[in-house]
């Protein structure tokens, strides 16, 4: 069954690339082509001694050598650029190996969420051994579906020394590479959704890239995959706004139920209490006959000092000159039951008195209507 209680929460972002990726298959290969020649990456990963090189065009990747992080290997490197045409063309990806950088999920206030890299800066000497001049960092969100606390945020921080990426990045320099990225081999970025890669290399070490073109490139494929979907996001859109408006009457039809049911739990106390009192009045006689009876039953000879009533149960003090035949005197009233003393009866050693305490439990005598019933 539909819940018009849910809140729909939709990630533009998110939902326009796979929007995109579901629909390219109907754009025709020729324009595909023009639209986006296809680019692959060289991925240099940087061990001991020596870099590692392999090529990665979509899920395919392909090693290509293993140079010396040493001058001498720039030849080999311009070789195997000569030799491989694809290569002149795939931009740099610098990846760290785990012995140069190193990642840490972190829970941050939700408040933080705006500016998270100047909380994480501010915090950092707090959440590693550095201080944040001392390192290049990223932060990443982590899925919706692991920040499941709704005051928390949890995100993930990838940092590397400056010194160490300074050194390497000085290194690969030399032999004529310009990464366009650095990242780590423990998180890898996803380069087939560029828009929400990380980026460990500073901006004053990426290589500037040529703004027209890439807003050209955008603008083309932006203009075909909207004229592709209008179809669907306008009647999305549409449904999204008939569900807020049903969801803001089903608030308004919840909020009258629950005034009603609030008046109907209200009612419902009442005539329990009502009816637990006029229990409670059926069940015992009336104060007033009580002590009637118990002036009544009481010998002149005896006192009464402290009488109290409480959950069906009658607690008398005084003093008597025999205490004992009391009880027999209560046990034989129809409005008493279970007389018994409540502590040992004491005898005043100068009026030769018996001061006693007792309890009794009261019980209403039987009506006429109740012999006829029986």
């Amino acid at each position: 069954m539909l819940n018009l209680n849910s809140t729909i929460d939709l990630d533009v972002k998110t939902f326009l690339r796979w929007w995109g990726h579901e629909l390219s298959f109907l754009v025709p290969e020729k324009i595909q082509q023009l639209l986006s020649e296809p680019q692959g990456f060289i991925i240099i990963s940087a061990e001991k001694q020596q870099f590692t090189l392999s090529y990665q065009l979509g899920e395919q990747v392909e090693p290509l050598a293993t140079l010396t992080r040493e001058l001498s290997a720039i030849e080999q490197y311009k070789d195997l650029l000569a030799t491989d045409e694809r290569l002149s063309k795939a931009k740099i990806i610098l990846r760290l190996s785990t012995r140069d950088a190193i990642q840490k999920e972190l829970a941050l206030p939700v408040a933080a969420k705006e500016n998270l890299e100047q909380v994480v800066a501010y915090e950092m000497d707090r959440y590693t051994p550095f201080k944040a001049d001392q390192v290049y960092f990223a932060v990443q969100k982590l899925p919706k579906k692991l920040n499941t606390d709704a005051d928390q945020l949890k995100v993930r921080l990838i940092l590397t020394p400056k010194a160490t990426l300074n050194t390497l990045y000085t290194e690969v320099h030399a032999f004529g590479i310009v990464p366009l990225i650095a990242d780590y081999e423990g998180l890898p970025n996803d380069i087939e959704h560029s828009d929400i890669t990380y980026n460990l290399l500073p901006a004053h070490l990426r290589p500037e890239v040529s703004k027209i073109s890439r807003i050209i490139h955008t603008a083309l494929i932006s203009s075909v995959f909207l004229l592709l979907g209008a179809v669907i996001v306008i009647p999305v859109w549409l449904e999204s706004q008939a569900v807020d408006a049903l969801t803001q009457k089903v608030k308004k039809l919840e909020k009258e139920a629950n005034s009603i049911k609030a008046v109907q739990l209200e009612t419902e106390a009442l005539r329990e209490e009502t009816q637990q009192l006029l229990n409670e009045k059926n069940t015992a006689p009336s104060m007033l006959t009580l002590l009637n009876t118990l002036s009544i039953l009481m010998k002149d000879d005896t006192r009464l000092a402290y009488l109290q009533y409480t959950d069906g149960q009658l607690q008398i003090q005084g003093e008597s000159p025999a205490a004992s035949p009391l009880i027999s005197v209560l046990e034989d009233s129809e409005l008493f039951n279970n007389a018994a003393f409540a502590s040992p009866v004491t005898q005043d050693s100068i009026t030769k008195q018996e001061h006693f305490q007792m309890t009794v439990e009261p019980t209403k005598p039987a009506t006429k209507a109740d012999t006829d019933v029986k």
